[in-house]
């Protein structure tokens, strides 16, 4: 998933990233930052089932083509979060606060790099990683854009340009207790789009530490970078 993390060549299989929500009773709507803000201030854990929508740009006049993932996403703030890919591929990537880990079922190849090493400027920040407002705009330069499809939009554009992410569009649902996140628009530097919509959030669910271990399957090749 090369859109969530920084680019590696153990990630190619992966389309992109990560997420976090459903559409819940009516608030005032804030301005896209106050929502941002609100989502990642207060919701502190969460699970939800996302579909992710990855267009590579046209070449020699064809068409763009367009593949489609899916699968269920936890997260646990700061810095833990849980993506099991069911489909077309089998894949699953967890944080567990100190190493990122990439597993690829049919590869039966596991990747591990150091968190702080890849979570900088990109998505799972923005979802999972970031304490406040304050802490994503280290990172990232924050500016609000019109509302639309039921959203506020809040677009991200990494400071540093030495990733290979382009922006990222937050779109933010109106909630009960807050904002709630329903989409991530991602575009990379080579102009492959990724678009994840997140269904059936659960807003700070509880969960126990083990769903963010892992431990490498027998027999699984591991790379540690």
């Amino acid at each position: 998933m090369r859109q969530l993390f920084q680019h590696h060549s153990s990630f190619a299989r992966l389309s992109a990233a990560a997420a976090v929500l459903a559409l819940s009773a009516p608030m005032a709507w804030a301005g896209g930052l106050d929502s941002l803000a609100q989502f990642v201030k207060g919701t502190r854990s969460g699970k939800a089932a996302f579909t992710q929508v990855v267009t590579a740009p046209a070449k020699d006049g064809q068409a763009p083509r367009a593949k489609t993932q899916s699968g269920t996403f936890e997260f646990q703030r700061p810095g833990k979060f849980l993506f099991v890919y069911a489909k077309p591929f089998e894949q699953t990537i967890v944080a567990d606060g100190k190493t990122l880990w990439l597993h690829d079922v049919d590869l039966n190849q596991v990747t591990a790099r150091q968190q702080e090493q890849v979570l900088g400027a990109t998505p799972a920040a923005i979802v999972a990683a970031a304490p406040d407002l304050k802490a994503l705009e280290k990172d990232f330069t924050l500016t609000e854009e019109p509302d639309s499809g039921g959203q506020q939009w809040v677009k991200a554009v990494p400071k540093s340009r030495d990733g290979q992410l382009q922006s990222i569009r937050v779109g933010l649902k109106p909630a009960a207790g807050g904002a709630e996140l329903g989409t991530l628009d991602i575009l990379d530097s080579f102009g492959q789009r990724s678009v994840l919509t997140f269904s059936n959030f659960e807003v700070n669910a509880a969960m126990p530490a083990s769903h963010f271990q892992f431990t490498p399957p027998k027999g699984a090749d591991v790379l540690r970078n």
